[in-house]
């Protein structure tokens, strides 16, 4: 299922899916990229500041401000590429693959508008090994503009693992320079990024969608979807206990229970895990919460890489965690104890607790555990991994009483909501 708005008679409308794939038919519905033949200081000053109006922030996860990324990138001066984050390691994400696919040249598009910003003289565009159907997309768009000569940057297209922390940037940045998927640690994504003596500026694929539209129809457009302090549209991957899953183009701000409703839900819903595997499960008297930054943050949440899973009223939201826990620990990089073994630990506890064969300490072990795992990693990821935990003890907590008593639900025995990859067992 998708948001398309293709058919609609408004071609203007701001809507990143509903795009021609090819080259023709993208120019003739989006209009020719504005950058000068000649680049100067007033364009790029310009395209700064229409990012800056627009109140564009990441949609990769982090929702960190785009313009202030742009601007470290531009003070560094010696930016060399670009790279195009399209790895999306979330399991229960289609929103970017969906993206490459049906609208490759809107995202070569924001790559070559930051580069042009910038000064860097290549494009690098990340697609994990497996998506070859992706992959070949994106190929024939870059055929395409080669042979409209409608770039002289050289862009190419690399490969690196199918793993969840590999898209991570510093991690990506070290796979593009070494061959090695380790994350390093960084205070916040103002801190530049480096391949060689060169920086790297790093946007996920929906980020960079918004920003060719943003550059053709102005920050307006964009403002006029979304909140205030939130403003713009997302996409948005719908799964579960749904009965139509996919992906959704919303406005920030829409309510999680309307957004769910566009999936046609397959029944009650118990809860929804909002923003991904590292994300956060939110119960019934949070449905109402509207999707964007500071609502979200309120209730213990984040919109995160665009996801919402339903969970359907026959399951066992302890036992779905369990095995989100287990694919947490099955995804370390292998560089950081509570990584290795913290995430381990944790799964173990989480499926005794499950299975209702927990001992009598389980809560005070399990407690102390969450707290010593707590931003020690190199990345973010164990920390997704404990805020996912605390979640589930919370919703779930009319559960929690029966499975430690060695009672648990009827449910922890059926089959996962979830989706995860053919190589993990969950």
């Amino acid at each position: 299922m998708s948001n398309d708005s293709s058919t609609l008679p408004n071609v203007a409308r701001y809507s990143l899916l509903g795009h021609p794939s090819d080259l023709e038919g993208h120019l003739r519905t989006v209009g020719p990229l504005p950058i000068p033949r000649s680049i100067d200081a007033q364009w790029q000053a310009s395209f700064v500041r229409a990012i800056h109006d627009s109140g564009l922030a990441g949609r990769g996860g982090a929702s960190f401000p785009s313009a202030i990324k742009l601007a470290a990138a531009r003070a560094d001066g010696r930016t060399g590429l670009i790279v195009v984050n399209g790895m999306e390691g979330e399991p229960a994400s289609d929103k970017d693959k969906v993206l490459l696919s049906r609208a490759p040249h809107l995202v070569l598009d924001g790559a070559q508008l930051l580069a042009a910003a910038c000064g860097a003289d290549r494009i690098v565009v990340c697609i994990p090994i497996g998506r070859d159907a992706v992959a070949a997309y994106v190929a024939r768009a870059i055929a395409e503009r080669n042979a409209a000569k409608t770039t002289a940057l050289t862009i190419d297209i690399v490969r690196p693992p199918d793993r969840f922390i590999a898209g991570e940037e510093s991690a990506l940045v070290q796979w593009i320079e070494s061959g090695n998927s380790l994350p390093t640690f960084r205070p916040d994504k103002s801190v530049r990024l480096r391949i060689g003596k060169r920086s790297a500026l790093i946007h996920n694929a929906e980020t960079l969608a918004h920003v060719a539209l943003i550059a053709r129809r102005g920050p307006q457009a964009f403002r006029r979807h979304g909140m205030a302090e939130d403003p713009g549209t997302s996409l948005v991957t719908i799964s579960g206990a749904v009965t139509h899953p996919g992906v959704v183009e919303i406005d920030r701000g829409t309510p999680l229970r309307d957004i769910a409703e566009l999936s046609d839900p397959a029944g009650p819903v118990q809860a929804m895990l909002v923003g991904g595997y590292g994300g956060s499960w939110v119960g019934p008297h949070h449905f109402e919460t509207p999707y964007a930054s500071i609502p979200l943050r309120t209730i213990g949440a984040s919109a995160g890489v665009g996801i919402i899973v339903v969970l359907g009223a026959p399951a066992c939201g302890l036992a779905e965690t369990a095995r989100l826990a287990r694919y947490a620990a099955s995804q370390s990089s292998g560089q950081c104890g509570p990584c290795v073994y913290g995430l381990a630990d944790l799964a173990e506890d989480m499926e005794k607790l499950a299975s209702g064969s927990a001992d009598t300490q389980i809560m005070i072990r399990l407690h102390r555990r969450l707290e010593s795992i707590q931003g020690r990693g190199a990345c973010r990821h164990p920390d997704g991994a404990v805020g996912l935990v605390r979640s589930a003890l919370d919703v779930f907590a009319s559960d929690l009483v029966k499975h430690v008593s060695g009672r648990p639900c009827p449910h922890h025995l059926r089959p996962t909501q979830l989706r995860f990859p053919t190589s993990v067992e969950a």
